[in-house]
């Protein structure tokens, strides 16, 4: 009996590691066609990222950094710099400001900031 039962554990571990590998690629999928209809179709944009935000907290699974970084955290809009964002850069963060909503994102620049880089060369 306790055969019978690690194996139906593993398939379910099996199940569930398919399930949310299947769920990255979904959501992977939504993010590429959330760009590609951008500037023909911005409205369903929208629904891409809304659909991406679902199937990623059904499956308790993440979305890339990159992905984050191209939904505002306030009105889940998807971000394209230029045509409805902002990116700046400002003492070592990077400020993404959201038109629709006017909110501002904060994330921190793994590079060196350019005073850094001044005081390293001064003898």
């Amino acid at each position: 009996m306790r055969n019978g039962l690690m194996s139906k554990n593993r398939r379910r571990q099996k199940n569930k590691d398919l399930s949310k590998k299947i769920a990255e690629e979904r959501i992977l999928l939504l993010f590429e066609r959330a760009e590609q209809n951008f500037k023909t179709h911005p409205e369903r944009t929208r629904r891409y990222v809304t659909l991406a935000r679902l199937i990623g907290m059904h499956y308790r699974v993440r979305p890339a950094r990159e992905q984050k970084r191209r939904i505002c955290k306030h009105c889940y809009q998807y971000l394209v710099p230029g045509n409805n964002c902002r990116i700046r850069l400002k003492g070592g963060m990077i400020l993404t400001t959201c038109f629709a909503c006017g909110k501002m994102s904060r994330y921190p620049c793994r590079g060196t900031s350019p005073t850094e880089t001044l005081q390293d060369e001064t003898p």
